[in-house]
């Protein structure tokens, strides 16, 4: 089976967690992500099977996240599954002074991923060294948030916003949440992260481990990878024909 799917990531499982399993839905040994999701958040995970595996570097990089920014504290890991590291009075804080907050992280912006994360420094895991009690100097990363949407703030000891954000590969939600509440003074942590678009793939159409599971005992209605021609299809094509398309085919130049 060649092609990709688009699963829909539940919480608390792992990306590897989520392709061990479709690997034991789908029989089939050859199966990778095209993009890691904390075991936090929920979403799109495109996943690819067989040979489109080595696709996956070629897949759009446009993703938008749902997001709920929590504020008056901070965390270890920058969401709120982390240890509490701050707390942080918020009785002047208003909505008003949050969206103010915003317009410095739209466009091309310098980020600092969280400190558990999944990018390596001399061959180790982030995660991993943070874990052993390792310090080291997380390196920037210039990243492209392409919009925020405001959504809906709830009052409280610990006031939440929700966000739609739209950005580039690369981009950590995480840090954009802890970066606005050190801009604003109170320190902030995510508390939920929902990836509604991904590698092309929308949220709309995307499938659960159930129903991915279901749709493989089905006798009428089996489940039918997404065509690597559909997903690459942002990407210019070339025709060729003839001896060219022969020469091709052998691997002649």
């Amino acid at each position: 089976m060649d092609g990709f799917l688009n699963l829909y990531k539940p919480s608390g499982w792992t990306s590897h967690d989520c392709v061990a399993k479709v690997r034991r839905i789908l029989r089939q040994k050859k199966v990778g992500h095209g993009g890691t999701l904390d075991p936090m958040a929920t979403g799109v995970l495109p996943i690819a099977l067989g040979r489109a595996t080595r696709l996956i570097q070629y897949l759009p990089g446009d993703k938008a996240y749902t997001a709920t920014v929590r504020f008056g504290l901070t965390t270890s890991t920058d969401d709120i599954e982390g240890e509490i590291l701050t707390t942080r009075s918020t009785a002047t804080l208003t909505r008003d002074a949050v969206i103010a907050a915003i317009p410095p992280f739209l466009g091309t912006i310098q980020q600092i991923p969280p400190k558990y994360s999944a990018i390596q420094v001399d061959g180790k895991r982030l995660y991993d060294l943070a874990r052993s009690g390792v310090e080291v100097d997380v390196p920037v990363r210039t990243v492209t948030v392409t919009a925020i949407e405001i959504g809906d703030w709830r009052d409280g000891d610990q006031p939440e916003l929700d966000l739609t954000i739209a950005c580039g590969a690369g981009t950590y939600i995480r840090a954009i949440a802890r970066d606005l509440g050190e801009a604003i003074g109170t320190g902030a942590t995510l508390s939920q992260l929902e990836r509604i678009r991904s590698s092309g793939l929308d949220l709309d159409s995307s499938v659960t481990l159930e129903e991915l599971a279901a749709l493989m005992e089905a006798d009428s209605a089996p489940f039918t990878p997404i065509s690597p021609n559909v997903a690459l299809a942002g990407l210019p094509m070339v025709a060729i024909e003839g001896e060219i398309a022969s020469a091709g085919g052998w691997g002649r130049r």
